[in-house]
């Protein structure tokens, strides 16, 4: 009898230190978090000690949670592995600088979502890429500026086997001066076996390689989007194997090589209420690729052709 005490109280005192332990692991990761210029890192992120960086406070935020960045600087490039939402407010800078690397990498599991609002994110002529994605069950993009990198602006590359569709939205979002080989202001290209959704919306893309560019196994609307001044095409879907398919709605393809561009028997490209005008080619098909225009709602001033059903006046 006394040794089946003995034991139970063992058992009871083994609880409580493991209870003990994970509560001090927990304890540091907070649901919202703090950056400033004032900073510390080695401060709790709170709103009156603050972190210096963004993955400062990452290590100090729990999944879910948000990270707000309080004044106008630089807080570094960063790697995104949980559900979290970084927030600058409009009244503020709020800065990824990376030279020779990549503003934001977003490595998580896939069943999280990152919300990234109000970032500038700057490459400075020598950044690979400014938001890339490679795991993550939705990302979404809001009123953020990505400059100057050497690869794409935003690469959307999801490819795990536990993700079967990754989502990708942007909105009010500005991608700018982002050049390299099969690349794009916003690049998507999912892995094998993964579904890319995209929603693009009320964005600027102007003066990359391409606009914007989507690859196999690929769904993607383009809304109230410009896409101007880019060396390549404006709008491109590629097929090398899987189906891909690019709607856009009253959106504008102005100053590219390429308007519109369908490139491959399984590429599809749809377009309605929009405008093609002042391209080298306003639409262009290439190795049995589809573009639909429909009847009446475009304005198309560009030379080119639309092939398949609903076709406009050219």
């Amino acid at each position: 009898m006394q040794k089946h005490t003995t034991s139970h109280v063992s058992v009871s005192t083994i609880t409580f230190l493991l209870l003990l332990v994970i509560g001090q692991a927990a304890e540091g990761q907070a649901t919202r978090t703090w950056v400033s210029v004032y900073g510390n890192d080695a401060n709790d992120c709170s709103r009156t000690t603050p972190c210096r960086t963004l993955s400062g406070a990452l290590a100090k935020s729990s999944s879910g949670g948000e990270i707000d960045i309080l004044d106008s600087g630089g807080f570094g490039s960063a790697t995104v592995d949980k559900s979290i939402s970084v927030i600058a407010p409009p009244e503020v800078l709020g800065g990824v600088q990376a030279s020779g690397t990549n503003g934001i990498v977003i490595s998580a599991n896939n069943t999280d979502v990152i919300v990234l609002r109000g970032l500038t994110i700057e490459g400075l002529g020598t950044g690979l890429t400014g938001i890339k994605v490679l795991s993550a069950r939705a990302v979404h993009v809001e009123n953020c500026t990505i400059n100057n990198f050497t690869q794409s602006g935003i690469e959307f590359v999801p490819s795990s086997p536990t993700i079967t569709t990754a989502q990708l939205h942007v909105s009010h979002t500005i991608v700018r001066d982002n050049f390299g080989a099969n690349t794009a202001g916003i690049h998507v290209k999912p892995g094998t076996n993964v579904m890319a959704v995209g929603e693009i919306e009320n964005t600027q893309l102007r003066n990359n390689s391409a606009g914007l560019r989507v690859e196999d196994n690929s769904k993607v609307i383009a809304k109230n989007t410009t896409a101007a001044g880019n060396s390549g095409s404006g709008f491109i879907a590629v097929s090398n194997v899987a189906e891909v398919t690019l709607n856009l709605d009253s959106s504008v393809a102005s100053g590219n090589g390429f308007g519109i561009r369908a490139d491959g028997s399984n590429a599809s490209v749809l377009f309605a209420n929009s405008t093609i005008a002042g391209n080298g080619t306003g639409i262009s098909s290439n190795a049995g690729g589809h573009t639909v225009a429909f009847t009446g709602t475009n304005f198309i001033a560009d030379s080119g052709t639309a092939t398949g059903p609903n076709i406009s006046p050219q």
